[in-house]
């Protein structure tokens, strides 16, 4: 079933993205892992996705023991000060820095390892008081806040969008976070390397695509 489900998406992302007139190797199905266990997640490599995305610092520490660095494990939720040190050399991208001192922790435990860590930005694009992000218009002083920081990259923005209730609900936060992700594109700051937007999830990842997302992150339209 699972085997399924990705072909399924995939064919969508490629539908989605010639409407576009993007090209479909320009999207990577980011497999969000949350709800499995370690040999679900297996069944996805074996799928042929090796991008895995984990919402909890612990979930991803219990997969990895299992899978080890097999895939190219992404942090996609919300990520604690005092969690960092735990993941810090597991994964190859980290999706939600919304502050400057977790910007800071993430600098500081990759400098200790001696690596530097691609980020992105979380933007609450909808302002929705539940969700974590910055507002839109604070992007650029956030960026002009961390851009001292030698051990982190900022490869682009991430969003989590409202669970829409029909189809196409969505798109004008994704449009609107695509604008923001274009602006910041001409901007030089020393530790930046702008060319990820991480948007959609299973019930929008099709609209996501058609606004420019270069990652989506799909986990219940996998595995149920």
């Amino acid at each position: 079933m699972i085997r399924e489900n990705i072909e399924r998406v995939q064919e969508e992302i490629w539908r989605a993205a010639e409407r576009s007139g993007r090209r479909a190797e320009d999207i990577t199905l980011c497999a969000v892992t949350k709800t499995v266990d370690a040999q679900a997640a297996q069944e996805v490599l074996d799928a042929g996705i090796v991008t895995l995305g984990e919402n909890r610092v612990q979930s991803l520490l219990e997969k990895y023991e299992v899978l080890a660095d097999r895939p190219d494990w992404h942090l996609i939720g919300h990520l604690q000060t005092n969690k960092v040190k735990y993941i810090i050399d597991k994964v190859s991208l980290i999706h939600s820095v919304e502050s400057v001192h977790l910007a800071e922790e993430i600098d500081r435990k990759a400098k200790a390892h001696g690596i530097v860590q691609d980020i992105l930005i979380e933007v609450n694009v909808a302002g929705e008081t539940s969700k974590f992000g910055i507002r839109p218009e604070e992007t650029e002083r956030f960026l002009e806040q961390i851009a001292g920081l030698s051990n982190i990259c900022v490869r682009g923005l991430m969003t989590i969008a409202p669970l829409p209730q029909k189809k196409g609900e969505n798109r004008k936060y994704f449009s609107k976070l695509r604008e923001l992700f274009v602006d910041i594109q001409s901007k030089k700051y020393d530790n930046s390397n702008i060319d990820i937007l991480s948007m959609g999830m299973s019930r929008d990842y099709e609209e996501a695509v058609e606004e420019g997302a270069t990652i989506v992150r799909v986990g219940t339209a996998l595995f149920t």
